[in-house]
């Protein structure tokens, strides 16, 4: 579980998180929504430590992120897998090479045993054949399992997703957002997902936290969702669906 207690965020005096508090449960797939510029990708890359807080606490069971020196930071990180937007693999090492760079980097396994943790994450995300290729040689929704197994080649306790169906089709969308959710229930890991995609709120959302103008505007189930009376949130929900449909017309 994660809990975040009164968050705030500002870049060059400008306030991007205020007061933020939310909870995210272990063993469930959290989501965070919001229009672009809403401060969603902020609060998700604050809760990873890439960004510092201004006030506010980060708490990964009873520890403090917002405390934490630089040893007890790495120490956490080793806790954490991340999808990256664009799946950020390395371009020059192949798939392999790309899944096990966790492992050279945070443990002191055998490079046979290496090898075998990333061979099984590969496996686990339907990539058993395609060890040897590089990143250009396959496809976006190939390259976002990569990075899915590359997250959680170190067992992770939490995982973080920013906008995993970015640039995808609605297909492949689909293929993600179930391959998250199965690992997800699977290890029993928190995951918190940052996405704009209404599909994936009705299909996988076990919590989803709305996000406006920097506030948390609303929090609740996929089921609470559609009968909101909040009218950002319901602003929100109507242009997403709407963009939907203009994609699926053009």
């Amino acid at each position: 579980m994660i809990r975040v207690e009164a968050l705030n965020k500002s870049f060059d005096q400008k306030t991007v998180l205020s007061d933020v508090n939310v909870t995210f449960e272990a063993g469930k797939v959290n989501l965070i929504i919001g229009k672009s510029g809403s401060g969603k990708t902020v609060l998700l890359k604050s809760l990873i430590g890439l960004h510092s807080v201004d006030k506010g606490h980060i708490y990964y069971g009873d520890r403090d992120l917002t405390q934490m020196n630089t040893k007890q930071l790495k120490k956490l990180r080793e806790e954490i897998g991340v999808v990256f937007q664009g799946g950020a693999l390395f371009d020059s090492q192949t798939v392999l090479e790309n899944v096990m760079f966790p492992l050279n980097l945070f443990t002191d396994f055998s490079e046979k045993e290496k090898i075998e943790r990333a061979m099984f994450c590969l496996q686990r995300v339907d990539l058993k054949k395609a060890e040897q290729l590089y990143p250009s040689e396959i496809s976006g929704g190939m390259k976002k399992r990569v990075a899915i197994a590359r997250a959680i080649v170190m067992q992770p306790k939490f995982l973080f997703c920013d906008e995993p169906n970015s640039g995808l089709d609605p297909l492949t969308s689909i293929v993600i957002d179930n391959l998250i959710s199965e690992i997800t229930h699977e290890y029993q890991m928190t995951t918190v997902v940052n996405t704009h995609d209404m599909n994936s709120v009705f299909e996988i959302g076990e919590k989803i936290v709305f996000i406006h103008e920097g506030r948390k505007e609303w929090e609740g189930s996929k089921e609470m969702i559609a009968h909101t009376d909040n009218p950002y949130l319901n602003d929100f929900i109507f242009s997403s669906q709407l963009f939907q449909l203009i994609k699926k017309d053009l």
